[in-house]
């Protein structure tokens, strides 16, 4: 069950609508709910500043986390739920923004991030933020998109299954959601792992007979992507569907202190008009 939820935030334009959004659903699960702010690190060279301009910086990132902290407040006060506000602000340059938020998520059961606005980039925080933070926290990431929901998160789902681990961890991770939903469509693109359908049995029936062992009847829908992309069928799911939630795994991996997320990720983060749930 999720218990703990962490929500990052960014004065990105979009703040009020991601505690809106986050505070209804830790009412709705009876969870806890802090509010992260962290202040990016120094550039490179910001040891050669004079110590005034060092103070002039630090001081600047904790005004703005304290705009931060004033909007969680004002915001999780019209919600029946504990919350707690947290800023992190050292400014070392021996770390990154994603580091101290994937940190920070491991002690929740649950991270949730905003979608990056690409009108509103932010200098030191990725586009896939997101999907970075899924790889490295080990903790699912409800990614919220900047285009604020405009109905509860969880009633009408779509999972993205294909039978690998990163799909098969999204789908445990998202169960507590699952169980409560209206509907859930689990949509197949292409031809997932597992053994081929025969006498009733193969990826369809198997995930469908798995998640009715936890009282969720779901619709299984094979989809063809022949013609475009696993992102595309996707999103045509989410449509049809009429979808307010997409479950999918976070596809990436490290290189040194790089992350590279797979193209199917990526494009969904980007381009994503409903909340996503990603797992790694």
């Amino acid at each position: 069950m999720f218990r703990d939820l962490l929500l990052y935030l960014n004065d990105d334009g979009h703040q009020q609508a991601h505690v809106a959004s986050a505070a209804a659903l830790a009412e709705r699960l009876g969870a806890r709910l802090t509010g992260l702010a962290v202040s990016e690190p120094l550039a490179a060279h910001a040891e050669y500043l004079p110590p005034e301009a060092l103070d002039r910086y630090q001081a600047a990132w904790r005004t703005r986390n304290a705009r931060l902290a004033e909007t969680f407040t004002e915001q999780t006060s019209r919600f029946d739920l504990v919350s707690e506000w947290r800023a992190v602000e050292d400014l070392r340059m021996d770390r990154r923004t994603v580091d101290v938020i994937a940190l920070q998520a491991r002690y929740a059961d649950l991270l949730v991030i905003g979608q990056v606005d690409p009108d509103r980039p932010a200098d030191l925080v990725p586009a896939d933020l997101p999907g970075q933070a899924a790889v490295m926290a080990g903790r699912p990431v409800l990614a919220l998109p900047y285009i604020e929901p405009q109905r509860p998160i969880g009633q009408r789902v779509v999972v993205a299954w294909d039978g690998e681990r990163e799909s098969t961890r999204a789908l445990a991770d998202a169960l507590p959601l699952l169980v409560a939903a209206e509907q859930v469509q689990v949509v197949m693109v292409g031809e997932p792992a597992g053994p081929s359908d025969a006498e009733g049995s193969g990826p369809s029936a198997e995930i469908a007979a798995h998640l009715e062992r936890h009282a969720i009847s779901a619709q299984v829908v094979n989809r063809v992507s022949s013609e475009g992309s696993i992102a595309d069928a996707l999103l045509a799911s989410v449509a049809d569907a009429d979808a307010d939630l997409l479950v999918m795994g976070a596809y990436g991996g490290s290189r040194f202190r790089e992350l590279v997320l797979g193209g199917t990720t990526r494009r969904i983060l980007s381009e994503m008009t409903v909340p996503v749930l990603l797992s790694h």
